[in-house]
């Protein structure tokens, strides 16, 4: 018997098991099983749960695998998978190094096994699509140390044709796959360096937002006359002042809010975290953002419209769902800014290329930001650090923002004057 109390196979039970008119299966524990076929062909496999997906996985004949070979092979895929290894994932790259070690393809797989455990499924899904479809075809066969920028130019602008969207993401993750390499020797020089030049601007481009003082203060007074939905009038007045990133604002919970505090205590599963982190330690507040007197007032009258559900900014025909990811986005545009003026993220440069003209600490402002700490255990307990500090900076923020909207330009004493 097995600790989960099924009963195991003998090595007797495999050997004399003969073939019926029907396939028919003999179980052992943990998952893994025997087929028999009606030919006489026996052959192991393995069915497990994995991201709340089924999975199975063949491990091969028998007699050539033995029961003792199918339940070690069991018993380190099962092992894998409570590490948070993908199991279906470490197996296309064992796959692909033993058709051709340091081949892009064979170097990409085991770069995705590394790093995908702390990956979202849609993450995950994506990019392993844009691998599979646009850039192993092309150059999954290569060795990767012999790639050319040529080459990987040719297979970026194959796919700009059909989207850009797409060609960024697989620049992007080409990009990481080489640099993952790079310890091994063979490759030495990313061919991803230099591309730039290359490529076509709306692959390389940044996410656009103003970054002079004119230009902020007339994307600030378009706001002001915007005459959409209150909802979205909110939404677009708030996103300068609190820069979070915009998924984080759309999804904002009134339970999150506190008044009193003056504080929105966002909890990690709002926030642009590893997945397992965000499983591990859900409902912890992981992210305070400072509420100024400005953001105080927008957010008590937006109280009254939508204070008795769950979202913030709920959708129009949805209440019980927030506003979508396009929302600012188009608002944006019925305003006349073009994606090269300001995208929804854009407000995160346009407030940290200010703040840090103005003075402020980059300590302060990579906190506000909300850029993940590094030091796992010490990320756990900081989300609070420097928040004396940073409540002065968001209200001196925010009065700057006034200023330039109001056509008042001076420069703000920096936060380390303040007493």
């Amino acid at each position: 018997m097995s600790i989960t109390g099924e009963k195991l196979l003998s090595d007797s039970a495999v050997r004399n098991a003969k073939p019926k008119e029907k396939i028919y299966t003999l179980r052992d524990g943990g998952g893994l099983f025997l087929v028999m076929e009606p030919s006489g062909r026996k052959w192991w496999r393995l069915r497990i749960t994995f991201a709340k997906k089924e999975n199975t996985f063949s491990l091969g004949d028998y007699p050539v695998v033995t029961l003792a070979m199918a339940r070690e092979e069991s018993l380190k895929i099962r092992s894998r998978s409570a590490r948070g290894i993908d199991p279906g994932v470490f197996r296309k790259s064992e796959k692909a190094q033993r058709c051709g070690e340091g081949t892009f393809e064979a170097v990409a797989r085991e770069w995705m096994a590394l790093k995908s455990p702390g990956w979202s499924q849609s993450h995950k899904g994506k990019t392993n699509a844009i691998l599979e479809k646009d850039v192993f075809p092309y150059i999954g066969s290569r060795p990767i140390g012999e790639i050319s920028a040529g080459e990987l130019l040719s297979v970026l602008k194959r796919i700009d044709i059909r989207s850009s969207a797409t060609a960024r993401k697989a620049y992007s993750t080409c990009k990481q796959v080489f640099v993952h390499d790079i310890p091994s020797g063979r490759v030495t020089v990313s061919p991803a360096i230099g591309l730039h030049a290359h490529l076509s601007p709306r692959i390389v481009r940044h996410m656009a937002a103003p970054t002079t003082k004119e230009e902020t203060a007339r994307l600030l007074r378009s706001i002001d006359g915007y005459a959409g939905t209150f909802v979205v009038y909110c939404a677009l007045r708030l996103s300068p002042m609190f820069f979070v990133r915009p998924g984080t604002l759309r999804s904002m919970e009134w339970a999150d809010v506190d008044f009193e505090q003056a504080e929105w205590r966002i909890p990690i599963e709002h926030l642009k975290r590893r997945q397992l982190d965000k499983l591990a330690r859900r409902g912890e507040i992981a992210h305070i953002v400072p509420l100024c007197h400005q953001a105080l007032v927008i957010l008590q009258d937006l109280y009254q419209l939508t204070g008795n559900g769950r979202y913030v900014f709920p959708a129009i025909r949805h209440k019980d769902q927030c506003i979508s990811n396009n929302t600012v986005r188009s608002a944006l545009r019925g305003m006349g800014f073009t994606g090269d003026d300001i995208t929804p993220h854009g407000f995160r440069h346009m407030a940290s290329t200010h703040l840090h003209e103005l003075g402020f600490p980059s300590h302060l402002i990579e906190k506000q930001l909300a850029h993940s700490d590094q030091n796992r255990i010490r990320a756990v307990y900081n989300h609070a650090e420097y928040l004396s500090e940073r409540k002065r900076m968001m209200q001196a923020w925010a009065d700057y923002l006034d200023d330039l909207k109001d056509g008042k330009l001076e420069k703000i004493v920096p936060i380390r004057a303040v007493g």
